[in-house]
């Protein structure tokens, strides 16, 4: 299965950020790109009231996406906001394209590092799995990515790969830590981790978490295979699903857990 991360800078335009879901869907599926990843918050960077933009899985902007992988043949992932019941947002993966519309509501909240998410987000309940050409493919955003007992739950779910969408925050080794972060993953859970972040805007939107880039492929046993730096960028990479099977019989980390 080939797989495209499109690491972008979003704006605070829906409309604009929409165009360029467009643009890079059209270069990723020119490329045969069956799954075209986007990062977190693709709909609206943060920084600004995140309510007035947010819309559910039904409303204008998703259905726009929708349309959006349904000419081009491909399932589209992208970072949105829908309301909550509680008047906060959720902080939502949606998955759309080929029969399948679908969200996933981070679970893990960005309240570290001097930022509370949680205060106007609300966070999911839910691991959330989806099935493409006959490939598992599980969800995660940003900050789970600290959390290696997601991946391995997604692993239970029959995920052989996990998409990472994040806008990841800025500061002294926070690059770092995200490149730690998503080779551990892979090794915690035997899988490829297709990690697409935000590129980095250059400039300080008042502390929020806007992005650094280097999104990044990472096999099952923990190699980073392609990588971008902090400008925005397409990665296209052949995601070997038997390899999988092979690292976890190499790597029996799931079979040989005592919990």
């Amino acid at each position: 299965m080939r797989v495209a991360l499109c690491q972008i800078s979003s704006s605070t335009d829906p409309a604009a950020n929409l165009a360029l879901v467009r643009s890079q869907t059209g270069r990723a599926a020119a490329g045969g790109a069956r799954v075209v990843v986007f990062p977190e918050a693709a709909m609206c960077r943060f920084g600004v009231p995140l309510g007035p933009v947010a819309e559910p899985l039904d409303g204008p902007w998703a259905s726009a996406v929708r349309d959006i992988a349904d000419e081009h043949g491909v399932v589209v992932v992208a970072g949105m906001f829908t309301p909550a019941p509680d008047g906060r947002v959720t902080n939502t993966l949606l998955v759309t394209g080929g029969g399948h519309h679908l969200g996933y509501d981070k679970i893990h909240l960005f309240d570290a590092f001097g930022f509370t998410e949680s205060r106007t987000v609300a966070p999911g309940a839910a691991p959330v799995t989806v099935e493409v050409d006959g490939v598992t493919l599980g969800l995660a955003t940003c900050y789970d990515v600290r959390f290696p007992e997601l991946f391995r739950a997604l692993a239970d779910r029959g995920a052989t790969a996990v998409l990472v969408c994040a806008s990841w925050g800025a500061g002294p080794g926070k690059r770092e830590q995200w490149e730690l972060l998503v080779r551990a993953r892979a090794l915690d859970c035997t899988s490829w981790v297709l990690a697409c972040g935000q590129a980095d805007p250059g400039v300080d939107h008042g502390g929020a978490p806007t992005g650094v880039g280097f999104s990044a492929v990472v096999s099952p046993l923990g190699a980073v295979v392609e990588q971008l730096a902090g400008d925005p960028g397409l990665v296209l990479t052949d995601v070997d699903v038997e390899s999988v099977s092979r690292a976890r019989e190499t790597l029996p980390v799931l079979a040989n857990r005592r919990l």
